[in-house]
Parts: structure tokens; sequence; C-alpha cells
């Protein structure tokens, strides 16, 4: 598959979200700007901080006209935990499948603590109401993650 470049349509997707209720991306069509994030694996520090970002700037977003969704390959009792634990006030979608991370181009090689393995590559894709992609942020920073959200929303 190409890159994704801004200009293009978001990839389509239909995911469950932490309740278990089918999330497309075209619900959002014309009604939402959406921050599309993927992370790793939910409950964990790097993850927990970035989603925690997110939550406490949701009034933020929503001048923007925007909302949150988050993917990650957690089943969705795992997310539903997640969003218990944390208050997260926004929608969690499971992607056990790993169908979407790969047609966004998010899983690949990985290196941590001096070991290489294969994982979701944390990146946000911001899509306007049209359903094409405004900016892409690889190489995500999980604790300025949601400043640098706004930033770019507010550039757009």
């Amino acid at each position: 598959m190409a890159a994704l470049k801004t200009g293009n349509i978001a990839p389509a997707f239909t995911l469950q979200d932490q309740n278990g209720n089918k999330i497309s991306l075209k619900d959002f069509k014309g009604k939402k700007n959406i921050v599309l994030y993927f992370y790793p694996k939910a409950m964990t520090p790097g993850c927990t901080v970035q989603a925690c970002g997110l939550r406490d700037g949701k009034t933020e977003l929503g001048k923007f006209g925007a909302i949150a969704l988050g993917i990650s390959p957690d089943p969705v009792s795992r997310l539903k935990k997640f969003e218990n634990k944390e208050n997260l006030n926004f929608t969690l979608l499971s992607d056990e499948d790993l169908v979407v991370t790969n047609k966004y181009g998010v899983w690949g090689l990985k290196k941590f603590m001096g070991r290489e393995f294969m994982g979701v590559i944390r990146s946000t894709f911001i899509i306007d109401k049209q359903g094409k992609l405004a900016h892409i942020m690889g190489k995500v920073k999980t604790k300025s993650h949601h400043h640098d959200v706004l930033e770019v929303l507010k550039s757009l």
C-alpha cells in the first residue's frame, strides 16, 4: 500500500468501541474533525499519559469542532477497563486483527531497550469534516501530544 499523504481521503473503517458498539469513520463525515490516534497498548505508562492529555483537552478540541478517537490492538474488554480506570471521555476502538492499523501504515518495526519487534507506531491523523487527511503526525511525543494536536488544529 502507498503511504498516506495529506489531502488523501482517509481510509474507511468500522471498529468496535469500548462499549462494544460499531463505530465507522463515515459516522462523522460532515459533522466533526477527527483526531485519530494510534497507540500501542492501553494502560501502559506512555499510552496513559497520551490518553489523559486528550481527556483533559476535550473542551479545547471541541472549540475546533474536533473529537478524539483512539485505536489500539487491545480487546474491547481492556479498552473498557482503560476508560474506567482513567475516566476517559472519548471513544477507544479495538483493532485486534490490525486491519485498520495496516491501512494507515502504522504497524512496523520498533526498538525498545535494545530489542526490535513489530508493533503499533504511535501516530496521529487529523481528518477534516470532508473525510480528508488534513495533517499526519509521526513520531508523536506522549507528554505533549494534546498540545501538539491543538497547535495543528489552530493552523488548519
